[in-house]
């Protein structure tokens, strides 16, 4: 891990994953959701840095990364800032940034304060939090797949984790659940799922969407409208954490944006269809398109 000193002076850590075939150039930059995950569980990102060097941070009170003195640094515009001090530490003018879940709030919040240091934005299985809307489709598609072996206890899980009280209940309700995150419940997507450090930790992630009132928001939104690097937007067809209507309202808002399905993927492409996303992403960093 090395550190970088963020905009209060909070010693900050990130992990870089060098690219394999030597290529030099700006890092693609990857942030990490839940709101407040360990970013272990992005890993290589189903083979991102093949060609590109992988920059990833951990977010405050997460991995290695002290938590915040203030309940304030953990909201999603607070955590652009950090990347912006991380980019100063890089020494990068401009840089691709890939962001998931959560973080594509930070991501956003980012591109409407710091348009003009992104070369690539993607975004990749967001939410619409940011927009104001909560679409459903995501509940359709979890129960579209009753007839699968872990629907049963996943549906249990879910359905009990409002009344949940103590941590380790969550986490054990967020265990039985995690099927519902992926596209099927194979070995790859079960070794993901019990991943060490893959856990959210409760006090970031409770902080994350504080402190952004309505009128904060609609003015990131404006900004947001005048964003104008190249933007994709993943989305899966088998995500019942954000469904793919979220995607198309995130796309909806930013000016040019490239929305992208892909098919039999839940909210973690890069388990699911490695082969399928990395070309995407790397087509996308080269050309601008998908």
């Amino acid at each position: 891990m090395t550190r970088y000193t963020s905009y209060d002076s909070a010693e900050l850590s990130y992990r870089v994953l060098r690219a394999r075939d030597g290529s030099a150039g700006p890092p693609l930059v990857c942030l990490a959701g839940g709101p407040g995950r360990d970013a272990a569980y992005l890993g290589d990102l189903g083979g991102l840095d093949a060609h590109h060097t992988l920059v990833i941070p951990d977010s405050r009170g997460t991995g290695d990364s002290p938590p915040a003195p203030d309940p304030a640094g953990y909201a999603f515009p607070a955590l652009a800032e950090d990347l912006e001090a991380l980019r100063r530490h890089l020494g990068v003018d401009r840089f691709a940034l890939l962001a998931h879940d959560a973080a594509c709030a930070t991501a956003q919040a980012y591109a409407a304060s710091h348009a003009h240091h992104l070369s690539h934005l993607i975004l990749v299985t967001p939410g619409s939090r940011l927009q104001g809307e909560l679409p459903t489709d995501a509940e359709e598609i979890f129960e579209a797949r009753a007839t699968e072996d872990w629907w049963t206890d996943a549906y249990v899980a879910v359905h009990t984790l409002p009344s949940a009280t103590g941590l380790d209940e969550v986490r054990d309700l967020l265990r039985r659940a995690a099927p519902m995150g992926y596209g099927r419940w194979d070995a790859p997507q079960r070794a993901h799922a019990a991943e060490e450090g893959a856990q959210l930790g409760p006090v970031p992630r409770a902080g994350f969407w504080q402190g952004v009132d309505e009128p904060a928001r609609r003015a990131l939104l404006e900004r947001l409208r005048e964003v104008s690097c190249p933007t994709l937007v993943v989305t899966g067809d088998r995500d019942a954490l954000a469904g793919m209507r979220a995607g198309e309202i995130v796309a909806a808002s930013i000016p040019g944006a490239i929305l992208r399905p892909l098919h039999e993927v839940g909210h973690y492409p890069w388990v699911d269809e490695p082969e399928m996303l990395r070309p995407l992403v790397e087509q996308f960093l080269r050309t601008g398109a998908a």
